[in-house]
C-alpha cells in the first residue's frame, strides 16, 4: 500500500463496489437500442420509486428546496458523491461526482434515461430533477443538477439532453 494511505474499510470497499455495479447495470440499460429504450426507461423509473419508498420519500419532502436536496441525497450511500452546493429561493442546486460509466461518451440521451431513477425519487418527494450538465457530455466529470418543487415552473432550468441539441424522449 502506497504510503499515507489508509486501508479502506470492507463496509466502504462493498458501498463503493455496489454502487459502481449498480451504475454499470443502469448504463447498459440506458445505452439499449431504440426498440428496448422505454421498456429500460419504465425499469430505471421502477427502481427510483421503489427507493423512495424504501425510504420514506413523501409529498412532504418538498416543503422547501433545502428539504429537497436533502431528499435528493438520501437516494445515495454517501452525501459526499452527490453534494448540495447552492440553494436559492426556489432550488437547491447539487453535483454528483461518482464516476459514471457513460462519462465523456457524449451519449446524453442515455444519461436522460438513466437519470429517471432520480427524476422517480423526486416526483415522489413532490419535487422535480434536472441534470443541468451530464458526465457524458465531453469534458464533464461532475454532474450539475437542480432540484425543485414539481409545482414551480422550470422554463429557466435547461436539461442537458435539450442544450446538447438532442429532444427528451424516454
Amino acid at each position: 500500500m502506497p504510503a499515507g494511505r489508509r486501508p479502506r474499510s470492507l463496509r466502504t470497499w462493498l458501498i463503493k463496489r455496489g454502487t459502481a455495479a449498480t451504475l454499470e447495470l443502469t448504463a447498459a440499460l440506458a445505452k439499449a437500442g431504440p426498440p428496448w429504450q422505454q421498456r429500460a426507461t419504465a425499469t430505471i423509473r421502477a427502481f427510483g420509486a421503489l427507493a423512495a419508498r424504501l425510504r420514506g420519500i413523501n409529498r412532504g419532502d418538498a416543503a422547501s428546496p433545502e428539504r429537497l436536496g436533502a431528499t435528493w441525497q438520501r437516494a445515495f450511500p454517501a452525501k459526499k458523491q452527490v453534494p448540495i452546493v447552492s440553494v436559492d429561493a426556489t432550488t437547491a442546486y447539487g453535483e454528483i461526482h461518482t464516476r459514471c460509466p457513460l462519462r465523456g461518451s457524449g451519449d446524453v440521451e442515455a444519461c436522460h434515461r438513466m437519470m429517471a431513477y432520480d427524476r422517480a425519487f423526486m416526483e415522489r418527494a413532490g419535487g422535480r430533477f434536472v441534470v443541468l450538465r451530464s458526465q457524458a457530455e465531453p469534458g464533464v466529470t461532475v454532474c450539475q443538477v437542480a432540484i425543485r418543487a414539481a409545482s414551480l415552473p422550470a422554463d429557466d432550468l435547461v436539461p442537458a439532453v435539450e442544450r446538447a441539441g438532442r429532444p427528451t424522449k424516454p
